[in-house]
């Protein structure tokens, strides 16, 4: 891939390869918590999420529908409040930024792709215009505009397609066109909410090949929320999310069986308050609903199922 210049350094944005020369975690949330009031409803989308992204990392957030991971995008993006906890990215603490500061860190600080190409692309306007029009709205001149347009479109392997209408492209075509748009003002963050939810397999490989390829070129921290079976063959980690909080990471890990090939390696997350998620096939096998009782053998914490629930001392 075509190297297209170093990351954004506007007034107020955050240099994404040098923070990673600090000790901190780029993105770093605390018992996060997003409740949404609908009528006289209440529904907790996070409930305390605990998470760390290095800078330059390739992560993807999977889970089932509902279960809170496009939530925690948006927030990272700043189209979405907290309704508690912490999250800071880089140098900013989302939840204390002022609306100028806000406006420059969604500008030139974090890209954001959509699942769908009618929210990331302008229809009437044709490849090389798309990718520009962000630059444009952030004051960059014409000649360099074009200059920057054109390298990013060579490195998307959109070279010969820059006139083209976005509506003469492929869905997977759309999609590296929707990539570039956000990653025309060179941010240290790129978010993908889905961005292979309307293509076919193979065309999602290519999307999320590309993804990691950005990730290693310019050393953008990429973050994806994703069904995409299998893609802990993409990214360095996979953050599963249920029911609002953060139950499993799986890392792909070298074995010496099968050939020598590389299987999907699952760890329970306990966050900093002691909680953890137990696998639904767990509790399914051991009948674990309701009270439990834990102990310590070893090195290793047990739970067993109590069944019936004991009953109250009677008073003497």
């Amino acid at each position: 891939m075509q190297e297209f210049g170093s990351p954004s350094t506007a007034s107020g944005s955050i240099e994404g390869n040098s923070y990673s020369e600090t000790n901190q975690p780029y993105v770093q949330c605390r018992d996060l918590f997003k409740i949404f009031k609908p009528a006289d409803l209440e529904v907790v989308a996070l409930r305390g999420v605990d998470l760390d992204i290095e800078a330059g990392e390739l992560m993807a957030v999977v889970g089932a529908s509902g279960s809170g991971k496009s939530t925690l995008l948006n927030i990272l993006a700043g189209l979405e409040n907290p309704s508690a906890g912490q999250v800071r990215v880089g140098h900013r603490d989302l939840l204390d930024i002022s609306d100028r500061e806000l406006v420059l860190y969604r500008r030139s600080e974090v890209g954001f792709v959509w699942q769908s190409t009618s929210r990331n692309l302008v229809p009437f306007l044709n490849v090389s215009d798309n990718v520009e029009l962000p630059m444009a709205i952030a004051g960059i001149g014409g000649k360099e505009r074009r200059e920057r347009s054109m390298e990013l479109l060579a490195a998307l392997q959109l070279g010969d397609k820059a006139r083209r209408m976005t509506g003469q492209l492929s869905g997977g075509e759309q999609q590296r066109v929707a990539i570039g748009v956000a990653m025309a003002n060179r941010p240290p963050l790129l978010l993908a909410d889905e961005p292979t939810g309307e293509l076919d397999t193979q065309m999602a490989a290519d999307v999320f090949g590309l993804l990691g390829e950005i990730n290693r070129t310019f050393g953008v921290t990429v973050v994806i929320v994703t069904h995409f079976p299998g893609v802990a063959r993409y990214v360095d980690r996979v953050v599963h999310i249920r029911d609002g909080r953060i139950s499993s990471e799986s890392f792909m890990q070298s074995t010496f069986q099968r050939s020598l090939a590389n299987v999907e390696q699952e760890y329970l997350v306990v966050d900093q308050a002691g909680r953890l998620q137990i696998p639904q096939e767990y509790l399914t096998e051991l009948n674990l609903n309701g009270l439990a009782v834990a102990g310590l053998e070893g090195d290793q914490i047990t739970l067993k199922a109590t069944q019936p629930r004991p009953k109250r001392r009677p008073e003497e």
